[in-house]
C-alpha cells in the first residue's frame, strides 16, 4: 500500500437513496430486480445483506436447487462495504452522486481497497464513539451508529452458506464507455461450463447502465448456447420451421428515426466490415431491446441503443459547456454499441464452429445425422477469446476510434436561408433587425419541424437563433460581442446579444 493512498481520503457513500426504485413490484432490499424476457438472466442494484437472500430466493423459486450453480456478476468500480447490513461504497470526495467514472479499476485492487476502507472507517469510528459519518447521493451528511461493518467479500461468503453454488465475479466496468475486450472474455470464461438454465444475476449500484451492458453480453452467451447446442439437433426433426430459432430475423420498427434504429455511420461501417454484419446487428438489437424498458419489449430501465439518440436530441438544446460533456458521453455510448455488435459477431462465429467444425472425438460423441454436432451447453468451448477475435479483425478498432464522432452535431441551415440573413445583415443590420429575427425563427420552425412540441423544441429553436444571430453579425459588432462572451460579461444568448447590439451601443455612446 503506498503512502497516503487515495482510499484513506474516500467518503462512505450510502448506495441506496429515496428514489432508487424505478420499476414496479420491488423486492425488499434488492432495488430494481427484474428478469430479462426469454432468458434466465436477472438484473438489480446493490442489495442489502437481507436483499441478497431475497433476490436468490426469487431467482431459484420452487424449482431451481439452492445449492445449484448461480453466477453473479458485480459490475461496480467502487469498493463496497456494508454498514449495519446496508450497502455503501468508498467514493472520492469530488465524485459523490448516483454515477461515477473511476477510470481503470482492477478486480484485485477493489478487494484490497475494500478491506483497507473498512479499517479506515473503523479508525474514524474510534474518534467518534463508534459513529461514522456517511453521505448520500445528494451529498447530505448523516452520522450512523455502527453495529457492524464488513466488506462485500465477507457478505458474499455468508450468502454462500445458504447458496453454496453461488459464483460471485467482480468485473469493474465504465458507465458510458464499452467494457474492455478482456472484460467480455471474463464474462465468457465465467459462463463456460454453465448449462442453459443456470441463472445469471448482474448488479451495479442502481441496476442501470453497467448491469444492462453486461446483461446484453450474458444473454448473447445464452444465444450462443442455444444456437450451438440445439439448432443442429432441431434440424433433425422433420417438418420443424427452423426460422423460429433464427435471432437474426429480428426486424426493427422502420418508422423509428434512423438514429433510434442505431444506424450511425460508424455502425454502418462495422456492419459492412463484418462477414455477417447485418445479421450480427439484428441479433444484438433484439437482445438490447429485451434488456430495455417495456416500450422495446423488455422489463428494464436503460435502452442502450435508443439512449444514444435521445442524448443526441438533448445535445441540441444544451449550452456549450454541457455539450462538451454530453458529446463525450454520446461517443462513449456509440463505442459501446459498436463493441456489442462486434461481440455478437464473435459469439455467432463460435456457434458455427461448435456446430460444424468439431474434433473427431466431438463428432463421434455428439454428431448428428447430416454432419452437424449438438454439444451439450455445459460442455461447449470457445475456439478463441474475444481479444484474439479483435486481433484478427484489428481494423475494427481503427474504425470505431475514427468514426464514433461522425455525427451531425449541429443542423445545417439551408443555404438560401443563410444567404438571405447574411444579405439583410450586410445591407443595414440595425434597420433590418426585426426582419432578421423573424426570418431566423421562421427558418428554425422549418428546421426543427421533426421535433415534438414542448420545451425541448423551444430550447432548440432558441439556441439555433442565438448561434445564427452571432454567425451573421457585422464584423464591427461581432468582435465586440465575442470579446464580451470571452470575458463572461455576457453569454451566447439571443437576448443578451440583441441587448449588446441595441441599447448596449447607446450606453457606450
Amino acid at each position: 500500500m503506498p503512502e497516503n493512498p487515495e482510499i484513506w481520503k474516500a467518503v462512505a457513500m450510502a448506495d441506496h437513496f429515496e428514489k432508487i426504485q424505478k420499476l414496479p413490484d420491488p423486492v425488499a432490499g434488492c432495488p430494481n430486480f427484474r428478469r430479462v424476457p426469454g432468458y434466465k438472466v436477472y438484473l438489480c442494484g446493490q442489495p442489502t445483506v437481507a436483499g441478497f437472500e431475497a433476490c436468490l430466493n426469487k431467482v431459484c423459486g420452487t424449482i431451481y436447487p439452492k445449492d445449484g450453480k448461480i453466477i453473479w456478476f458485480n459490475l461496480r468500480q467502487e469498493p463496497s462495504i456494508y454498514i449495519n447490513g446496508e450497502p455503501a461504497c468508498a467514493r472520492p470526495p469530488n465524485k459523490i452522486g448516483e454515477y461515477a467514472e473511476l477510470g481503470n479499476v482492477s478486480r484485485e485492487k477493489l478487494k484490497e481497497d475494500e478491506a483497507e476502507f473498512v479499517r479506515v472507517c473503523e479508525g474514524r469510528m474510534k474518534e467518534t464513539d463508534g459513529k461514522l459519518k456517511t453521505v448520500d447521493v445528494n451529498k447530505a451528511e448523516k452520522e450512523v451508529e455502527v453495529k457492524s461493518i464488513v466488506t462485500l467479500h465477507d457478505v458474499i461468503e455468508g450468502v454462500k452458506e445458504k447458496f453454496p453454488g453461488l459464483v460471485h465475479m467482480r468485473i469493474p466496468i465504465c458507465n458510458s464507455a464499452s467494457p474492455l475486450e478482456s472484460d467480455f472474455d471474463t464474462i465468457v470464461s465465467t459462463l463456460v461450463g454453465t448449462s442453459i438454465n443456470t441463472p445469471i444475476i448482474l448488479n451495479d449500484q442502481v441496476g442501470l447502465s453497467r448491469a444492462t451492458t453486461a446483461s446484453v453480453a450474458a444473454c448473447l452467451f445464452k444465444e450462443f448456447q442455444i444456437s450451438a447446442s440445439f439448432e443442429g439437433l432441431v434440424e433433425t426433426v422433420p417438418g420443424m420451421n427452423l426460422d423460429l430459432l433464427k435471432m437474426d430475423r429480428y426486424t426493427m420498427d422502420m418508422n423509428k428515426d434512423a438514429l433510434f434504429r442505431g444506424e450511425f455511420e460508424v455502425i454502418k461501417d462495422l456492419v459492412a466490415a463484418l462477414p455477417d454484419g447485418v445479421a450480427a446487428k439484428r441479433e444484438c438489437d433484439k437482445v438490447i431491446d429485451k434488456n430495455g424498458p417495456a416500450k422495446t419489449g423488455g422489463t428494464g430501465i436503460k435502452q442502450l441503443r435508443e439512449n444514444i439518440a435521445e442524448s443526441k436530441l438533448s445535445y441540441e438544446i444544451m449550452d456549450d459547456a454541457a455539450q462538451v460533456f454530453l458529446k463525450s458521453k454520446i461517443m462513449d455510448n456509440i463505442h459501446k454499441y459498436f463493441f456489442m455488435i462486434a461481440f455478437t459477431a464473435y459469439m455467432r462465429e463460435a456457434a458455427e464452429v461448435a456446430k460444424n467444425a468439431g474434433t473427431d472425438e466431438e463428432k463421434a460423441k455428439n454428431g448428428l445425422t447430416g454432419g452437424k454436432i449438438s454439444t451439450p451447453a455445459d460442455q461447449l468451448k470457445l475456439p478463441k477469446t474475444f481479444v484474439q477475435y479483435m486481433e484478427e479483425h484489428s481494423g475494427l478498432r481503427n474504425i470505431v476510434e475514427e468514426g464514433k464522432g461522425k455525427l451531425q452535431w449541429e443542423r445545417d441551415i439551408p443555404a438560401a436561408a443563410l444567404a438571405n440573413l447574411e444579405s439583410l445583415a450586410a445591407s443595414d443590420f440595425k434597420a433590418n433587425l426585426g426582419k432578421i429575427i423573424h426570418d431566423i425563427y421562421q427558418t428554425a420552425h422549418t428546421m426543427f419541424s421533426d421535433m415534438p412540441q414542448g420545451d425541448h423544441k423551444k430550447r432548440a429553436k432558441y439556441r439555433f437563433a442565438s448561434k445564427t444571430l452571432m454567425r451573421i453579425l457585422p464584423n464591427s459588432l461581432k468582435g465586440e460581442v465575442e470579446g464580451l462572451i470571452e470575458k463572461k460579461t455576457i453569454t451566447l444568448d439571443l437576448y443578451e446579444i440583441l441587448g449588446q447590439c441595441t441599447w448596449g451601443q447607446k450606453k457606450e455612446v
